[in-house]
């Protein structure tokens, strides 16, 4: 009895890890690393965000020229005085002017959103510039901190370095002690020759 619970024990105990295998190879099989993965279909159409960011940019470039405001006015002056002068059969948008309105709120609200986006790009850059004119200065006061230590340290070293007038005075001092020793012996030996002279002439005449 033993040896048939242990047997079907091992039994599933191999049918566990093959099934397990089984569903490894399964997923291997599906998900190769040495392949992209397929595209998923998306119901929402993608785009850069970086050429959708340059477009709103030349956009609200656009829109903030004198270029933009006279074509602008050229093309409602002409809409209201098509609209007014013309006859009835050709008229497209009569008083008050409610397709002109219409294309007016549009061209708004398509054109805020756009200023919008290039400000906030604007903003990034100017933050990013920012950020790494900010670890520049950092950067020069920290040389310039090192430099200001360098040089504090050199002035301290030249202090304690021999300069050329200090060797010359203590050469001037030492070669004028060596006169003055030069000068003392000579007077004292001038003043025992006298002596010795003196002594000479009394043993003489004694």
């Amino acid at each position: 009895m033993r040896r048939d619970g242990g047997g079907d024990g091992r039994g599933r105990r191999r049918a566990g890890p093959r099934a397990g295998c089984r569903l490894d190879d399964g997923r291997r099989s599906r998900e190769r690393l040495d392949q992209p993965r397929e595209q998923r279909r998306r119901l929402v159409p993608e785009w850069d965000p970086e050429a959708f960011g340059r477009l709103s940019e030349r956009v609200a470039r656009f829109l903030g020229t004198g270029r933009f405001i006279v074509w602008m006015t050229m093309i409602i002056i002409i809409w209201v005085v098509w609209n007014v002068a013309a006859p009835k059969g050709l008229r497209f948008d009569e008083y008050p002017f409610i397709f002109l309105t219409l294309a007016l709120s549009l061209q708004a609200s398509y054109a805020a959103p756009l200023i919008l986006l290039a400000q906030n790009r604007q903003d990034d850059r100017d933050r990013v510039t920012r950020e790494r004119e900010r670890k520049q200065n950092e950067r020069s006061i920290a040389d310039t901190e090192y430099l200001t230590r360098e040089i504090a340290a050199l002035r301290m070293g030249l202090g304690e370095v021999a300069t050329r007038d200090w060797i010359r005075s203590e050469l001037e001092d030492l070669v004028r002690d060596l006169d003055e020793r030069r000068d003392g012996h000579r007077g004292g030996d001038e003043r025992g020759g006298q002596a010795g002279a003196a002594q000479d002439g009394a043993g003489r005449d004694g």
